[in-house]
């Protein structure tokens, strides 16, 4: 079944808006697997805005579950993934002043520059994920950088969902069949929530891990941490038995 991976830089954001510990990022990573989820991601920003280098040291001591870091491949953030050594790292296009990630690779000019960075990854036994958009010719592209994953950028399909699920649906299932023929495995990620999770699942049901951290927190407002990731999962698991 496809793994729930929660996305927790929106607690990070919340403890850094007041200073101190509270709420307490690594206190959030240890429940969020406690409570189901099979994955903690991150994704820390230069101005660390939200997660902050000293976080990745001390949430890759503490979780057992999967970790995956998503950030722009710069040297500061490769020297500090190849220390840390993630489970997974999710590169994405974003430049430093990027609100959030709102774009996917254009891997066919960037090709070489994927190449020599993902080798890196490869070499220090990382699984390296490209963040991309429904492009048949990015993704087809991706599998030439060694990439062993692609994640999908989903907000075109959250955005489009309300107004036609098969419409929004379609490009993202010819997408991920693309990949598949290329031999890179799915995951999937960016405003994806608690009404249109089961239906992507549904749709693309060899998704490996869905990222999820905006909605999740917002909802956790309102039904609790606990709660919320036993809602998500249970999402994915509808999902999953429609297919």
């Amino acid at each position: 079944m496809t793994r729930l991976s929660v996305n927790i830089n929106k607690i990070a954001t919340l403890r850094n808006a007041r200073g101190g510990e509270i709420p307490n990022v690594l206190k959030a990573a240890i429940d969020c697997q406690r409570f189901g989820a099979q994955g903690i991601t991150i994704h820390p920003r230069p101005d660390e805005r939200h997660i902050r280098r000293k976080d990745v040291y001390e949430i890759k001591q503490i979780i057992s579950t999967e970790f995956n870091i998503e950030g722009y491949p710069s040297p500061a953030f490769l020297e500090m993934v190849t220390k840390v050594k993630p489970d997974q790292v999710t590169l994405v296009p974003d430049p430093p002043d990027a609100i959030t990630s709102n774009a996917g690779w254009d891997t066919v000019q960037h090709e070489t520059f994927l190449k020599d960075v993902i080798a890196q990854l490869r070499e220090t036994g990382i699984r390296p994920s490209v963040f991309i958009d429904t492009s048949i010719r990015n993704i087809e592209n991706a599998a030439k950088t060694g990439a062993q994953r692609v994640e999908l950028y989903t907000e075109p399909y959250a955005s489009a969902f309300d107004k036609s699920p098969e419409q929004a649906i379609r490009p993202f299932k010819d997408a991920a069949l693309a990949a598949k023929d290329a031999g890179l495995e799915i995951n999937a990620g960016h405003d994806l929530n608690l009404q249109n999770l089961s239906w992507f699942i549904s749709h693309i049901p060899f998704t490996k891990e869905v990222s999820i951290g905006h909605a999740l927190i917002a909802d956790a407002l309102y039904f609790g941490l606990e709660n919320t990731i036993q809602m998500y999962l249970n999402e994915i698991k509808k999902g999953t038995d429609k297919k």
